[in-house]
């Protein structure tokens, strides 16, 4: 199930996020007390954590906080800009500032050795957490951003980060793009790993026990035709989660390598 951010009306949504919400219109009765977009959103935030992006309605989260889904409508015009507001409110969970021990500026405009891959390690590790406290963020299409404070801070936070490498624009865009692609779709692999048996009834060793038997008889030469990948698979071991954390630190590790290779070669503090 994939959702696009930013169907709601433009001018509403963005003072939403923005603290700027716009008074209840005319002729509409004021607010009960105690009900706030603040209190709407985490409410939201709720329903999706415990439930799913399939089960977010005005209902539900009315219902979440005793109210009738009309009485939300004065604070929040729909389901739309509630759902923009709650994926900013999730990703406000990550810090803005750099991690303990790193710098926020490096002396004389040189980074120190390291410290960037420290901070870019530290966002991507965040980053990967929040998704998977908030799987349904991973099914808010990247298509169309939000383009809430929060967001924007995420994103302010790993050009920061990256910044000491030095990289020309245009690699730095990649590195951006490959570096937040690559930390959403490891967490998307572990949250759907993670929902698997549930939405299947079928634990995941039963699920790999009987395919690997029918495999073996299928394809009784199966290790001799595909040699390099029984290698790999032997490689591994202990739990699903553990690969899962396994592959996110490798595969972050190997970018990480790639985005050093291509910051300039006269500042020896970058590699």
């Amino acid at each position: 199930m994939t959702v696009y951010a930013g169907q709601g009306d433009a001018h509403r949504a963005l003072a939403l996020l923005w603290g700027a919400p716009e008074e209840p219109r005319a002729g509409r009765s004021g607010p009960k007390p105690g009900l706030s977009v603040d209190a709407i959103v985490s409410a939201g935030i709720a329903v999706a954590d415990a439930e799913g992006m399939a089960a977010l309605s005005m209902r539900a989260v009315g219902e979440r906080l005793g109210r009738t889904a009309m009485a939300l409508y004065t604070y929040v015009p729909g389901k739309a800009e509630l759902l923009d507001l709650m994926h900013d409110r999730a990703l406000a969970e990550l810090a803005t500032e750099p991690p303990s021990g790193v710098p926020a500026e490096f002396p004389g405009g040189l980074p120190v050795a390291d410290a960037w891959r420290e901070a870019v390690t530290a966002w991507a590790e965040a980053l990967y957490a929040c998704y998977l406290r908030h799987p349904w963020v991973l099914q808010v299409s990247q298509a169309r951003p939000v383009l809430g404070p929060a967001e924007l801070a995420a994103m302010e936070a790993l050009l920061r980060a990256l910044r000491p490498a030095g990289l020309a624009p245009a690699r730095l865009r990649g590195a951006v793009a490959a570096l937040w692609q690559f930390v959403r779709g490891l967490a998307a692999t572990t949250a759907d790993a993670r929902g698997a048996a549930a939405a299947t009834g079928i634990a995941d060793e039963d699920w790999w026990a009987t395919r690997s038997a029918r495999l073996a008889e299928l394809a009784p030469d199966f290790a001799e035709r595909f040699p390099l990948l029984v290698g790999l698979q032997s490689t591994g071991g202990g739990a699903p989660e553990d690969g899962h954390r396994e592959a996110f630190r490798a595969g972050l590790a190997v970018l990480l390598d790639g985005i050093a290779a291509g910051a300039p070669s006269d500042d020896p503090g970058v590699r």
